[in-house]
Formats: C-alpha cells, sequence, structure tokens
C-alpha cells in the first residue's frame, strides 16, 4: 500500500482507537488491540501512522535559519530562532513529540504484527505479509530515533555525549515514564539494529517479478506463487521502507556519529560510515550510477514531472502532488508569489566561477559584474538581478523593470526580497499561483536523494583516507565524486561549455590537501544540498558558526535614461540580519523544558534551560 494512504489508515485508526483507549478499559464499541489481529487494516493503521509521524519536509523551512537565506514573513518561528529566541521551551526545530509518537506506536504494531491474520487462506503470503511489514516496523524506528539523535543529541554537563531514551517496547499505563537518556553510541547501535533487520527481512526494490524462481527459497518452501510474492513485494508497494531505503538511513546515522560534533563518543569513525556509504552506492554501481542530470532533472523536467515518472538521482521519495504551493510562497510578487524564502549573499558567494576558481581568488570575478562567468547552477537555485522568468525581468535593484513595476524591489513590499535575491530552486516555471487562473503542476520530493549519500561519501572517505584514497575499495574516491559533481555542474569549462585547457585547476589544488578537500567538500554539499533543509544540521555537526552575520545586495541604477547594463549599476553588500545563537553550546539541540521538568532521570544538553 502506498504511503498516499497513510492519512486514510490514520482516520480508520482514530475511528477505533485514541491514545486513551490504549491505556483505559475498553467502552462498549470501541475496538481495541486484541481486535486487531482479526481486522488487519485497523493493524496495518498503526504502522501507517509510523510513516505519518516521519520528520521529511516538503517545503523550503530551516533554511532561513542559516546563513543560506532569510525570510519575508514577520511572523516565522525560523526567523525568531535565529535571532536570540531559541530556547528549550521554544523550539521549532524539535522532532521530540512526532518522532517519539511514532515510535510508540512501531513498537506497539511490532508486539502484534506476527499475530495478525494478514492472509489467512495462504501460508505464503502470511509470512511475506509478517515479513515485509516487520522489516517496514524497524526500518521506521531507526529512521525516527535517527531525527532524534540529530536534533537533540548533545552533551550533558556531565561530560558524556547521549542520545535519547531508548524505547523498544511499547509503552502504556504500567510504564515508568521516568527514563534516562541512553548514551548516544548505544542509540547509534540501537538504529544499526534495526536497519540491519529492516535489511534482512525486506526486498532492496519493490518490483513485480516473472518466475517462480525469483521468488526467495524460503517463500517457495512456503508455496508461494509469483501472483502472491507480487502481491507482497511488487511495485504496488513502491514508495515503503526498502532495504535499500534502510541501508541508506544507516549511512546518513553514521555520517551523522562520525562528524566533529559527536566523534568523540558515539563509536562510529570515518572509515565506517565511508564504508556504509559505499555500500549504498555499490547498488547502482557506483559512479556508474551516477545521474548526469541528477542535480537538476528532478524539479525542472516538465515532462517527466508531469507523466510522474521515476527519477535515477531518487533514492526514496514522497508521492507526486498536483498544486502550486512552493510557487505561491516563493515566486517573486510580481509573479505573484509571496516571495518567502530569500537567498543571502553568503550562499551567492558560495557559487565560484565557472573555471571552478572561488570569487575570492578568481582573478575573472568582477564585483561591478558579480553575476557575470558564475557557476551555472546559481542561475538554476537563484534568481538574480534581471533575470527573466516567466516571461517577466525580475528587478530586485531599486529601480523599475522594462514595464515600469517595481513590485520585486528590494524591501519594496512586506512579500519583496530582504536580501536582493528570490529563491530558483524547486520552483516549476509553467505554475501559476495567482488564484483567478491558478495552474497547478505535479511536484516530486525526494526524501533521500543518490546525490547526498555521494557527497557524505566523498565527506567521510576523504576525512579517513585523504582526497584520493579509495579505502574502502569500490574504485572511487572522494576526489572522484566531488569532480564529477562539478563536472555536471559544468566547472571547468568556457562560457560555451567547452573544457578550459587548465580543467579544474582549483579541484586539483585541492586535491593535494585534506584540510582544503574538506572545504571544498562542504561547499559542495551547501550547493548542492541547498533549500532542501539540510544546512542548518550540517553547521550543526561540523561545529561551524551559526551566528554568521547575513547579507544582501542592494543595487542601483545610475542613470535611468539608459538600459540597466554593468555599466550603470551599482553593487553594494548589506546586513540583513544579525543571527543571535551562542556557538559555545548550540550545535547541540535541546531536550524539551517541559520534559525535563517532568521527569528527573532525564538530562538536559549543556547551556541549555
Amino acid at each position: 500500500m502506498k504511503t498516499k494512504n497513510i492519512v486514510l489508515y490514520f482516520i480508520a485508526l482514530l475511528a477505533f482507537c485514541s491514545c486513551n483507549d490504549m491505556f483505559e478499559p475498553a467502552e462498549e464499541n470501541v475496538r481495541q488491540l486484541d481486535d486487531m489481529t482479526e481486522e488487519s487494516k485497523y493493524a496495518h493503521g498503526l504502522l501507517m501512522y509510523g510513516y505519518d509521524r516521519l520528520p521529511y519536509i516538503t517545503t523550503t523551512t530551516t533554511d532561513v535559519a542559516t546563513d543560506d537565506a532569510v525570510t519575508n514573513d514577520k511572523n516565522s518561528n525560523y526567523m525568531y530562532m535565529a535571532t536570540g529566541r531559541w530556547a528549550a521551551d521554544d523550539n521549532p526545530m524539535s522532532q521530540w513529540d512526532k518522532c517519539k509518537d511514532g515510535i510508540q506506536y512501531v513498537n506497539l504494531f511490532l508486539t502484534i504484527v506476527d499475530k495478525v491474520k494478514w492472509a489467512p487462506s495462504a501460508a505464503s503470503k502470511q509470512q511475506m505479509f509478517i515479513d515485509r511489514l516487520t522489516g517496514e516496523a524497524y526500518g521506521l524506528r531507526a529512521l525516527l530515533y535517527y531525527y532524534l539523535l540529530q536534533a537533540h543529541g548533545g552533551y550533558a554537563d556531565d561530560g558524556v555525549l547521549y542520545g535519547v531514551p531508548l524505547l523498544t517496547q511499547p509503552e502504556d499505563g504500567s510504564s515508568d515514564f521516568n527514563q534516562p537518556r541512553a548514551t548516544f553510541a548505544d542509540c547509534v547501535k540501537q538504529i544499526f539494529e534495526d536497519c540491519d533487520k529492516a535489511m534482512e527481512l525486506l526486498p532492496a526494490d519493490y518490483v513485480d517479478i516473472k518466475s517462480t524462481d525469483e521468488i526467495p527459497a524460503k517463500y517457495q518452501k512456503l508455496g508461494a506463487i509469483v501472483s502472491g510474492y507480487n502481491l507482497v513485494f511488487g511495485a504496488r508497494s513502491k514508495n515503503l521502507m526498502s532495504a535499500k531505503i534502510a541501508e541508506a538511513i544507516k549511512a546518513q546515522v553514521a555520517l551523522l556519529a562520525a562528524s566533529p560534533a559527536f566523534r568523540a563518543q558515539s563509536g562510529v569513525t570515518s572509515e565506517e560510515a565511508a564504508k556504509l556509504c559505499a555500500n549504498v552506492l555499490t547498488r547502482i554501481g557506483g559512479m556508474d550510477g551516477f545521474d548526469k542530470d541528477g542535480n537538476i532533472n528532478w524539479y525542472m523536467n516538465a515532462t517527466k514531472l508531469n507523466n510522474k515518472a521515476e527519477f535515477d538521482e531518487i533514492l526514496w521519495r514522497e508521492d507526486y502532488r498536483l498544486n502550486a504551493d512552493q510557487e505561491k510562497e516563493n515566486f517573486p510578487p510580481s509573479l505573484y508569489g509571496s516571495g518567502r524564502v530569500n537567498p543571502s549573499q553568503n550562499l551567492v558567494d558560495a557559487f565560484p566561477m565557472r573555471s571552478g576558481k572561488p570569487i575570492t581568488e578568481a582573478t575573472d570575478y568582477n564585483p561591478n559584474n558579480p553575476y557575470e562567468g558564475r557557476d551555472p547552477r546559481l542561475e538554476k537555485t537563484v534568481l538574480v538581478n534581471g533575470t527573466n522568468f516567466r516571461k517577466v525581468d525580475v528587478v530586485t535593484g531599486t529601480y523599475a523593470n522594462s514595464k515600469g513595476e517595481n513590485l520585486d524591489n528590494l524591501n519594496k513590499e512586506t512579500t519583496s526580497t530582504r536580501t536582493g535575491y528570490y529563491l530558483r530552486k524547486l520552483l516549476r516555471d509553467d505554475v501559476n499561483p495567482l488564484s483567478s487562473s491558478l495552474i497547478e503542476k505535479q511536484h516530486v520530493y525526494p526524501r533521500i536523494r543518490y546525490t547526498e549519500i555521494f557527497l557524505a561519501y566523498a565527506e567521510a572517505a576523504n576525512d579517513a583516507w585523504g582526497p584520493k584514497v579509495d579505502g574502502a575499495g569500490v574504485g572511487f574516491t572522494a576526489y572522484d565524486v566531488i569532480k564529477a559533481i562539478r563536472q555536471r555542474a559544468g566547472l571547468g569549462t568556457d562560457a560555451i561549455g567547452m573544457p578550459l585547457p587548465q580543467g579544474d585547476e582549483y579541484l586539483e589544488e585541492c586535491a593535494g590537501s585534506q584540510e582544503k578537500m574538506t572545504d571544498l567538500i562542504r561547499n559542495e554539499r551547501r550547493i548542492e544540498l541547498c533549500f532542501e533543509n539540510k544546512r542548518f544540521w550540517d553547521l550543526r555537526r561540523w561545529m561551524l558558526p551559526l551566528n554568521e552575520p547575513i547579507k544582501g545586495m542592494k543595487i542601483e541604477k545610475i542613470d535611468s535614461e539608459k538600459d540597466p547594463t554593468p555599466d550603470n549599476l551599482t553593487y553594494t553588500v548589506i546586513d540583513v540580519e544579525t543571527r543571535d545563537y551562542d556557538n559555545s553550546y548550540q550545535c547541540y539541540g535541546p531536550i524539551p523544558k517541559g520534559e525535563v521538568l517532568k521527569w528527573s532521570n532525564l538530562k538536559q544538553n549543556k547551556g541549555w534551560r
């Protein structure tokens, strides 16, 4: 059953059982847990509720609390957080309630999964359903714990790196809720165990088979046939937790644990993290599986999106959705959007020149014509001043466009940009968000992209062995990955895309230094994954400053009698937003204050009160 049915299952679940019902005597006509063994759809609702609590975000939100962007929404909780209101009792990044709820329901499901009559008439189908659903549950629990660790793991005053309380059994009215936090290392160990169990029980992918020979021997012995196997493990189950997804989750957890903020007490090394990432990538042939259009294809290829196609770049995704939500939020006001996410000058400066050199080192960077000759990814990510988008000249300076309009000007309206930039990435240019002539289009929301795993491998491999050492024995190195990513972007080429005689000089320079390669990998990750809600977590696990002041660009026209050209525009970097984070402790998020006050055994992370 596809994840689009989560809400339906949740409604069904609520129809027969509330949280209190689990702890109180049954009332007349209220279904209880015992009923689930006879009515499988209700039992399945528990698992679907676990899916419903997954913490994936389908819009750009958390990036506005980082050095990549600000928002023009004055009521944004993320803006409040970034400007000094982040507290243990006011934490928009918290995963505590949502993930713990999901774990409770998954744990409850695991206690009944092998008692439910999934397919009473066929022993093979019954066992296949038990195996698949159990594997899904273990994979979901691992994922939910990963997000709890990421948001709430940290050092307490006693110097111990803690995770969260580990619960592998459902709680009920007789449970002791005053549980201490397990160590970070023990949480990682539990997540790894859950991922391994999921990988043992689940197929790599959900695809229909054509012959009995393709059925695993253990199910053949039970009399499984092709139609029965496809019913359980076939294409109809696509986008559910699979072995491949569980393996990727394990790799993500390993990268987190091996990062500077956690590695001292996590029990995971960069070498182990690199090997786990390599396991995921070898399933697609390593570098042979690198999608050469993977940086933009999944949000700019209208034909594939309209046909709800699968993208080689996407390992796991949400179901397709027909909407105009992201465009309504982020189109410039001249295109009937609210311009909410405003990319920062900080991020724009992170994009190198087309030659591959940073703007701080390139001789051809012109501050009076700052967007000329830049990394081609910039125009696919950010709407800069003068961009023609949907047949409209988006002017973010202080002057009107060719039609005499100035809605998109810097700080012109409450929906105008604060930085001199608008978001381009993730937006479809064939959407019309105007309610009177609304045109919605299909959108796909990745949960895990292969580019993320390639970058994770590069980061861990470089940290473990250096830029050009294949310590995992998989046939590619950190250098190979970054080279492929930069070549895909068009770096090391001239204005018409022809390779420069000297190639990508900056990459070769970085390849001679592990430290420089670390900085380059982090910058490539920043560019490739920006506005996908990754940056906040990356800065924290790298222990980099959270409080970098946010800059923007003010562009003024000198001679209003002439058309705007580089010769009559002035570019001035401006201060936009001061960030009020405390780098001494806020690389680790807090345990919710209310929980610490309720439960004496629950230690708070150092610095939070």
